[in-house]
């Protein structure tokens, strides 16, 4: 017994052999491809990542890539998997500070202080679901956009309530790109909602638009368009005529009548060639769509027949508009402002509607996509490269929207 207990090496022995079949056993399971990779760990955990901050400011300076876990869902939650997230003007005045929607600041992402996601617009997959959220209706594979801004939809993967979600049911799925589904919510419903809800437009009448090649813009154009109305758009001037002339060729061949710059839009003579366009001023002028205000919004606004509707939905010049008296005294123009976000959260029926009319649209090839700038987001970009590409949509003209397009992360 005695020597025994003073002799270690059977127990040594033992030991090196169990050891050598566990490394053997490590051996004959290889890591997965990076590119196959899913970042799931043990126990269901979801390896996220964000495009954060912690404090108002030019986005360059105060967004971070951040990581974190999600815990398995339970109950009405669910963990979502992003698929396509635009980069909207409203996404860059948030992180400022000075848009009126504010993002949610938490410390659930496994920070000591408080941090929020960019982003309010996107499609997400369903990936996990506690039996709550099965029981209202939801499974795996289904895509979904978030109800309300402010969620955060710069990132890979989240998790929802079953309240913070609007499925897009199948039927509307059939056909559509993750990327047309990701970039519906916003401009094609604000635009929409614009030319529905403020005046009964009749076939033959016109609308009249600023920031005519934006994603509302060109929404608006080719909705317009389907429902029989006329449009008078109105653009910024680009550096030379070539430009300029392309720039009104492609939103002419979206179904533009008039295309003219903001310089030709305060040109004298105007009024006698809109009279021109107008049939001698017989076919009514009755709503306009801004979304620069300063001294170009009022020179549309001119443009309007009695009794019109002006609707402000943007502020791109970040000039006050000013109204002269005569236009509410004398011409009787009605001045509305319209927020997408409010209409959306107070009325997502409706707004499930428009999307449904507008994916309709795309399928049959009646309306086409903004043009876009495809950022690819997959398990290895780093923070720097999605940072900048954000900075780059606050440079100068673009030749699309940019959207973050999520690959295997």
């Amino acid at each position: 017994m005695a020597s025994r207990l003073l002799s270690p090496a059977p127990a040594m022995a033992r030991t090196c052999a169990r050891s050598s079949r566990f490394a053997a056993r490590l051996a004959i399971a290889p890591l997965a491809p990076l590119a196959q990779r899913r970042s799931i760990s043990a126990y269901g955990y979801e390896q996220a990542k964000a495009l954060t901050f912690s404090e108002y400011g030019e986005p360059p300076s105060v967004l971070a890539l951040h990581g974190h876990s999600i815990s398995p869902p339970h109950g009405d939650r669910m963990t979502l998997r992003f698929l396509a997230s635009p980069i909207n003007p409203a996404d860059i005045n948030q992180i400022q500070g000075v848009y009126p929607s504010k993002p949610t600041f938490t410390t659930d992402l496994g920070t000591p202080h408080p941090i929020a996601v960019a982003g309010n617009e996107g499609v997400a997959e369903v990936t996990a679901l506690g039996d709550g959220a099965k029981s209202a209706g939801f499974k795996r594979g289904d895509w979904v956009f978030i109800k309300a801004p402010g969620f955060g939809t710069w990132r890979t993967h989240a998790s929802a309530t079953v309240a913070q979600v609007v499925k897009l049911e199948e039927s509307m799925r059939e056909g559509i790109s993750a990327l047309q589904a990701g970039t519906v919510s916003v401009n094609p419903c604000t635009a929409h909602r614009m030319l529905r809800a403020f005046t009964p437009l009749q076939p033959g009448e016109w609308f009249v638009q600023n920031g005519a090649n934006s994603g509302v813009g060109r929404a608006a154009i080719q909705l317009g368009r389907k429902w029989g109305l006329k449009s008078l758009n109105v653009v910024r001037g680009r550096d030379s005529d070539a430009a300029d002339a392309k720039l009104k060729a492609d939103l002419t061949a979206l179904g533009a009548d008039v295309v003219l710059t903001d310089a030709e839009l305060q040109a004298p003579g105007l009024r006698d060639r809109v009279k021109e366009w107008t049939n001698g001023g017989g076919e009514r002028i009755g709503l306009a769509l801004n979304c620069v205000n300063g001294k170009p919004a009022v020179a549309m606004a001119k443009l309007l027949s009695p009794s019109a509707h002006f609707v402000t939905y943007g502020a791109m010049s970040k000039q006050p508009l000013t109204i002269p008296a005569s236009m509410l005294i004398f011409k009787d123009i009605h001045f509305h402002g319209f927020w997408v976000s409010r209409w959306a959260e107070q009325n997502p029926a409706e707004k499930l509607e428009a999307v449904a009319e507008v994916l309709e649209l795309t399928r049959s090839g009646e309306f086409k996509d903004t043009p876009f700038d495809q950022i690819t987001w997959s398990h290895d970009t780093g923070g720097d490269e999605l940072i900048a590409k954000v900075k780059g949509t606050l440079e100068g003209y673009r030749e699309g929207k940019g959207v973050f397009v999520f690959g295997e992360t």
